[in-house]
């Protein structure tokens, strides 16, 4: 076991580490050729245009300004200039709320920590039952400030205690079980203000949010096969009779995914394209040749940019067909639709009924906004989405008890005395000084940090096999699994599996009548555990994050050896987002961690609070120059984190009954029961009360935002709006690349110039038919249009050209006509 030697050790290597981070971050960001790293948000907002800040060849990589070496840490002012509000609008509500989540954890262990600290640790101190017990239990100096330093009431065999001290142990269980009391109290209230807050807050944002298209779009699914009848005419016919008044029109879902694939190839040979083009611009005289062979090591030699427009010409043929295909086929049509309204109000009203006498069928939620639908799975059959979840579930459960052998031998390293007891062999290799603090005091940490380094991304692909068919909520449900593993694993296995390992011994030679009672004192001692995970992986893990390694590496190698154009350079500086799935499991731990030892073992809070605030400050830098988020679900996980740290509050109250109850205290004990009930009732009604502002739309505000609409907007064609929303995103960006490819032809011969990223933006707007392309073109939508829409006619995707001069399919269903800007 750890003792304090160990982890005097492991907070020299962590706090060492973390310095040596935050160091190399503070002057790896200043340098011009990180830009793009460690400044990607504001590249993709415009804030940022050229990385250069020096008028020489150096100065475009290297920082040149002796003065900014001196002011390397105003990062961290920095990150706190902005207020929320701005970062809402910078951000969006999911990252302000994630921050709020940090903010949380403060004010709850701050006022806990300074109670504990003060009152606890004075009482654990002054019982000295350990001292008895040396020669029974394996325990450290650590061990004297928990709970299990106060001795058991019927510990008077081995004491002739009096009447003073048994009332002296007795209000020593009235301190703890006060404590427990006041810090669910306090608990309990912060998370019905956070509660309140953050459904005020997400209110307020769907209320000032710009016309979106998921606020009149609802996904329906399970849509029943009619004979004789496309899904497409099913839809269509269902909402006019069932919703006359308020149906507009919807999208059919392709089974697109070989179409998909060939987009994804026409892409890659666009990007060779573009390369070869930009090679013989800056060489004329030298046209650029490749052989035809695999990988151009054999085969003939022939030009590689009418090689390249051959390869792209004889794809889009074959694309073209696939898309004739999968348009023209009934079976393509997948029995899911995206079906509009004319207002929010019959969005809402269809989203939030049930729309058949049998539940089963025409089932409708509240579509995702574009940008957060995972395409692919809506693919997925109905009736398969079932056994998938069973699967998946299975698989989970055996996952979690897979996980408990490497959890098994990072608990023997952390306990290695109780190991010893039983093997003798191997006191010669770890009674070294040096090794055995590092062993007990640091390597079980990094240990366990590598084995559930590859889980996060494990979960995630399980969930995307379950069939979720949102971005946010495969996340979540992969955070939730997550959390279950940490849960079972991290802190109920490393207690079950550290107290078999540091007691073995105790276990071996006592009688089975003893065993709860030695598993009652050890738990607490397997703070000094959590406390080096909490310096590994909340302390120098943190500060990795901010240094962005393996983004920074991975950038650097893309810039010499695959970027060849402008659009490779985008692709390059990924930014990533706030990774939910893991860093929100993460988060509930440590949660856990506070809650269950505040009273336990307190010692452990002060480690809680440094990890809190460090990570805010680390996290609220990364949101505002770093992360894009690829979605915004407007906080949608916040009732999720509240359940979980009721969870934890629940777990607390009952570790310290079974304790409690291992020392005898018979006359305090009872008093704890009724506190398990309290935290449940508190958290129904906080379920009944808040939960509904995440999971429905009020009727109320939606009509509402319809009335100021149809007074600001009265000319608004909804419709056209509408229309393609929802378009599969491949069928839209083929679109759009004939569109800009013809005008290009049009005027000179010149290569198709790259499209523009999306902007960062917590909610952007959603510009129908407004393809992205090059900033010299302007879109004018007809108005109104005569044709209603309908996704699976072939006509509204076929496209033809005469002379160079594009002509869209007769009758249209929108007029496009572009003209050069002023």
């Amino acid at each position: 076991m750890a003792t304090l030697q160990d982890i005097g050790v492991s907070a020299f290597i962590n706090i060492l580490g973390a310095f040596a981070f935050l160091l190399a971050f503070a002057l790896l960001r200043i340098q011009p050729i990180n830009d793009r790293v460690y400044f990607p948000k504001w590249y993709i907002s415009g804030g940022r245009s050229s990385p250069g800040r020096g008028g020489n060849f150096v100065g475009k990589f290297v920082n040149l300004n002796v003065k900014t070496y001196f002011t390397f840490l105003n990062w961290m002012p920095q990150a706190l200039k902005m207020t929320e509000a701005e970062i809402i609008d910078h951000a969006g509500l999911d990252s302000a709320v994630f921050l709020r989540i940090y903010t949380l954890g403060l004010k709850i262990f701050v006022p806990i920590t300074i109670l504990a600290l003060l009152i606890l640790i004075p009482v654990n101190v002054s019982s000295g039952t350990l001292f008895f017990l040396r020669k029974e239990l394996v325990m450290s100096d650590i061990d004297k400030l928990s709970i299990s330093n106060v001795r058991p009431q019927s510990i008077r065999q081995v004491y002739a205690s009096a009447y003073e001290e048994k009332r002296k142990i007795m209000i020593m269980f009235f301190i703890h079980i006060a404590l427990e009391y006041a810090f669910t109290t306090w608990i309990c209230f912060m998370l019905y203000k956070e509660y309140d807050h953050v459904a005020s807050m997400r209110l307020r944002f769907l209320a000032s949010k710009r016309r979106r298209a998921e606020q009149f779009t609802v996904v329906v699914r399970n849509v029943p096969h009619v004979s004789g009848r496309s899904a497409v005419d099913s839809v269509e016919q269902f909402f006019q009779t069932n919703h006359p008044n308020t149906y507009l029109c919807q999208q059919a879902v392709y089974n697109a995914n070989t179409f998909a694939k060939l987009v994804r190839k026409r892409d890659r040979l666009q990007n060779w394209l573009d390369y070869n083009q930009l090679k013989f611009e800056r060489h004329p005289d030298k046209r650029p040749t490749q052989n035809k062979g695999f990988l151009g090591l054999w085969g003939e030699r022939v030009d590689s940019i009418e090689y390249y427009r051959q390869q792209m010409k004889h794809l889009e043929k074959n694309m073209a067909l696939e898309r004739q295909k999968i348009l023209k086929d009934s079976k393509s049509i997948l029995p899911v639709s995206f079906v509009s309204f004319n207002s929010r109000w019959g969005a809402a009203v269809c989203a939030q009924t049930q729309q058949s006498k049998n539940p089963t069928l025409w089932l409708t939620n509240w579509a995702p906004e574009p940008r957060d639908i995972y395409w692919r799975n809506l693919a997925i059959p109905f009736m398969s989405l079932t056994v998938r979840k069973l699967i998946i579930s299975v698989s989970v459960f055996a996952l979690v008890f897979f996980y408990m052998i490497p959890i098994a031998f990072v608990q023997s390293l952390a306990n290695l005395e109780g190991l010893e007891k039983v093997a003798p062999f191997l006191r010669p290799v770890i009674e070294l000084k040096f090794i055995k603090s590092f062993l007990q005091g640091f390597l079980p940490g990094l240990a366990l940090k590598i084995f559930l380094y590859i889980l996060p991304t494990v979960l995630v692909i399980m969930s995307k096999i379950e069939g979720f068919i949102a971005h946010s909520t495969l996340e979540r449900r992969a955070a939730a699994k997550y959390y279950y593993f940490m849960l079972v694993n991290v802190f109920l296995g490393s207690i079950i599996a550290g107290t078999a390992f540091e007691q073995l011994d105790a276990f071996l030679h006592q009688s089975p009548t003893q065993i709860p009672r030695t598993i009652g004192v050890s738990i607490p001692m397997k703070a000094t555990f959590f406390i080096t995970y909490i310096m590994i992986d909340g302390w120098a893990g943190i500060a990795g994050e901010i240094l962005r390694l393996k983004p920074l590496i991975i950038f650097h190698l893309k810039n010499m050896f695959l970027v060849k154009t402008e659009r490779d350079k985008e692709r390059a500086m990924d930014p990533g987002s706030v990774d939910f799935p893991e860093t929100l499991p993460s988060l509930q731990l440590y949660f856990l961690l506070g809650i269950v030892y505040a009273v336990v073992t307190p010692i452990l809070l002060p480690f809680v609070l440094v990890f809190f605030a460090f990570a805010y400050l680390v996290y609220r830098h990364q949101i505002v120059n770093v992360y894009n988020q690829k979605y915004e679900s407007a906080a949608a996980f916040w009732p999720h984190v509240h359940s979980r740290i009721i969870a934890s509050l629940l777990i607390s109250q009952l570790l310290l009954l079974g304790l409690l109850s291992t020392k005898k205290a018979a006359n305090s004990t009872p008093l704890l029961v009724i506190l398990p009930i309290l935290t449940l009732y508190f958290h129904k009604y906080c379920k009944s009360r808040f939960e509904p502002a995440f999971r429905k739309y009020p009727l109320e505000e939606a009509m509402a935002k319809d009335l100021n609409d149809r007074t600001t907007e009265s000319d608004l064609n909804l419709k056209a709006y509408l229309a393609d929303a929802y378009l599969h995103p491949i069928f839209r960006s083929f679109e759009e690349e004939e569109l800009v490819e013809v005008k290009v032809e049009k005027n000179k011969p010149q290569p198709a110039s790259d499209r523009t990223s999306e902007l960062s933006s917590p909610s952007p707007p959603h510009q129908a038919n407004h393809p992205s392309s090059p900033p010299h073109y302007v879109y004018h939508p007809s108005s109104p249009p005569q044709h209603v829409y309908n996704p699976s006619s072939p006509s509204h995707y076929a496209y033809h050209y005469e002379n160079d001069i594009y002509h869209p399919p007769s009758p249209p269903h929108y007029a496009y006509h572009y003209e050069n800007e002023p």
